[in-house]
């Protein structure tokens, strides 16, 4: 993407959270990665999101993390829409890596600092200090996982921020959805930070979701999606009911974890996770085989597992 006007009209739709799949050393598996990129482009995914939370970004040095983004970018080209997650704690490093997402041709995705005690107005004035590194504009995260959650009142004011083209809200709860959608619809893109409840936010008039269980179960997920677009609401909840034993499971294993040992069972490659986090012990995998095998059973879910 070259401007913001490209990436306004090219934002929407279901976004793959692209896990970053570490080797045994400790180091980022680009054939692997590569792969899962192509995978989901191939099966017709909207975009791609790079270096995310559940792509481990904390637990990635800053040069790691803008390798990572070029890699990325060479392997997707101009195909789809690409989010770079350039958050972090340290402002400079958000800076570098906001500007680095942007000559890419990706769109950089910032969180709040992550520090203790910020206020509003200085987060309000960081996301200013963001905005004019990035010409393919800024998407705001909300991510509550990390520690801060952004409420309404201040996500509206941050939307005002010349360059702000869209959000990622992770926080779901019913009152903030209602109000985001009602008063931001139309004015940046919002998207569901969440595959696992994004029927609501859908229906309440979100343009996308985001979805890392998707690297496990890209063909289902993509179903789901693709039944709301077309609004056929029961088929999309039908579809969603038939994996929820994988994300209950994934609730009680944490993420990525559980998608790396679920991609794994498939044969796609993921990987281990990184310090410190830590690989699925051996009953919790047979636990995830056990269920991998249940959904295989169901023609609906489209699983197929390696050997």
């Amino acid at each position: 993407m070259k401007d913001m006007t490209e990436c306004r009209e090219r934002l929407g739709g279901i976004f793959n959270i692209t896990v970053t799949p570490f080797d045994a050393a400790g180091a980022v598996d680009k054939a692997g990665l590569a792969r899962s990129i192509e995978r989901v482009i191939g099966l017709g995914y909207d975009g791609i999101l790079i270096g995310g939370t559940y792509g481990e970004f904390p637990a990635m040095s800053p040069d790691e993390r803008a390798d990572l983004f070029r890699t990325a970018m060479d392997v997707v080209g101009d195909r789809v829409p690409v989010m770079l997650c350039s958050a972090g704690s340290d402002a400079r490093t958000v800076r570098e890596l906001t500007a680095l997402a942007s000559d890419l041709g990706g769109l950089p995705m910032v969180t709040p600092p992550f520090v203790s005690e910020v206020t509003d107005d200085q987060i309000h004035a960081f996301f200013k200090d963001m905005a004019p590194l990035s010409k393919t504009g800024v998407l705001i995260y909300n991510a509550p996982g990390i520690g801060i959650t952004l409420p309404p009142d201040l996500i509206e004011r941050l939307a005002e921020i010349p360059g702000m083209v869209g959000m990622k809200q992770g926080d779901l709860s019913v009152a903030a959805i209602d109000r985001i959608a009602n008063r931001l619809g139309g004015r940046i893109k919002l998207f569901c930070a969440s595959d696992l409840a994004f029927l609501g936010p859908m229906m309440a008039g979100f343009d996308g979701i985001s979805s890392t269980n998707s690297c496990a179960l890209p063909e289902i997920i993509l179903a789901t999606y693709r039944a709301l677009e077309a609004g056929d609401a029961n088929t999309a909840r039908e579809l969603h009911r038939v994996w929820y034993p994988f994300r209950a499971l994934a609730r009680r294993h944490g993420q990525p974890q559980m998608v790396k040992a679920a991609m794994n069972l498939r044969g796609f490659g993921g990987g281990k996770v990184r310090l410190p986090l830590r690989d699925l012990n051996a009953a919790a995998v047979a636990e995830v085989a056990s269920m991998m095998q249940a959904l295989a059973a169901d023609p609906r879910a489209q699983v197929t597992l390696a050997g």
